[in-house]
């Protein structure tokens, strides 16, 4: 997948935020969202989970949402049904600010195809 150029990233992750903030009454941030899809990607619905559990479903949705680029692999789930995922292409070295860009454009091509 092609890298969005920095300012129609920026467009794109306000417009998002915005259809976001008037879902759930305030603009979640980046690991907020990045953990609503992990919920997604669990499919279990609004569960409580533990300390642990919320990190596990950080880790699936970063997987999932990299998977778009070709880093990550599906490799089926455990006999919980939480999914499990295989590093299949390294990752550049990336600042932060690159890493966040990186995530943020996953992130809008998930809800632009999910």
């Amino acid at each position: 997948m092609e890298l969005l150029e920095i300012q129609e990233l920026k467009i794109k992750w306000s417009a998002l935020m915005h259809q976001l903030a008037d879902q759930f009454d305030e603009e979640p941030d980046l690991q907020a969202v990045i953990f609503l899809i992990g919920v997604q990607e669990l499919g279990k619905g609004p569960l409580k989970f533990s300390k642990d559990e919320k990190q596990d479903l950080m880790h699936i949705a970063t997987c999932r949402l990299l998977s778009q680029f070709g880093y990550y692999e599906l490799i089926g789930s455990d006999q919980e049904g939480w999914p499990h995922w295989e590093l299949v292409k390294q990752l550049p070295a990336l600042s932060l600010g690159e890493q966040d860009n990186l995530l943020k454009q996953a992130v809008i091509q998930y809800f632009e195809h999910n």
